[in-house]
């Protein structure tokens, strides 16, 4: 006869035990940090890994947005009120760059070229990371909706990387360089 294996999955905790074929008994199976009772949290990595238990507990703190452990029927519905709100409705974010692009002109436009292509090297950087990121994941098989915050991440990276493209020929051009010393050279 095959063994039988029981879980309990709770709302808070949840126990995995089967029958021991020897004795007949039920025992419960350790989890890696050896306690049988195991935090019914799980949290999902952005290469698609899920993590469950206490190592998914912890990670809570530092990545709640990936994290779940335990929804009642009012945080469903408000969950769902939230995603339609989300989803929806586009909201201005303020980033720190904008503030930056709008006191662009106090640096020379020399200095604001190359600092920008720093920032080039960076947003190309963090491109192939993330596209590394989601080619394991994929390659791992998991599904494309799980990586869709990624491909979004991707692409506002990748609009940022061409809007900065452009920004640099444009502080380099002639035209823009005499004006900039015109009004600003020895003022800023």
């Amino acid at each position: 006869m095959g063994r039988i294996v029981g879980i309990d999955l709770g709302t808070t905790n949840s126990l995995v035990g089967y029958t021991d074929s020897q004795t007949g008994q039920p025992k419960c199976i350790p989890g890696p940090y050896g306690s049988t009772l195991c935090p019914s949290v799980v949290s999902l990595d952005a290469d698609g890994s899920i993590i469950v238990g206490e190592a998914a507990r912890n990670r809570l703190l530092t990545q709640p947005e990936r994290t779940i452990y335990s929804l009642t029927p009012l945080g469903r519905s408000e969950l769902h009120d939230w995603m339609r709100e989300l989803l929806a409705r586009p909201q201005s974010e303020f980033p720190r760059f904008g503030v930056a692009l709008s006191l662009l002109a106090v640096l020379t436009p020399a200095e604001s070229a190359a600092l920008l292509t720093q920032r080039l090297a960076a947003l190309d950087a963090e491109i192939g990371e993330i596209e590394d990121t989601m080619r394991g994941a994929e390659d791992r098989g998991v599904a494309w909706i799980f990586l869709i915050e990624e491909e979004y991440r991707k692409d506002l990276v990748r609009a940022e990387r061409d809007f900065v493209e452009r920004l640099i020929e444009s502080l380099n051009r002639p035209d823009y360089v005499q004006a900039w010393q015109e009004m600003f050279e020895g003022n800023v």
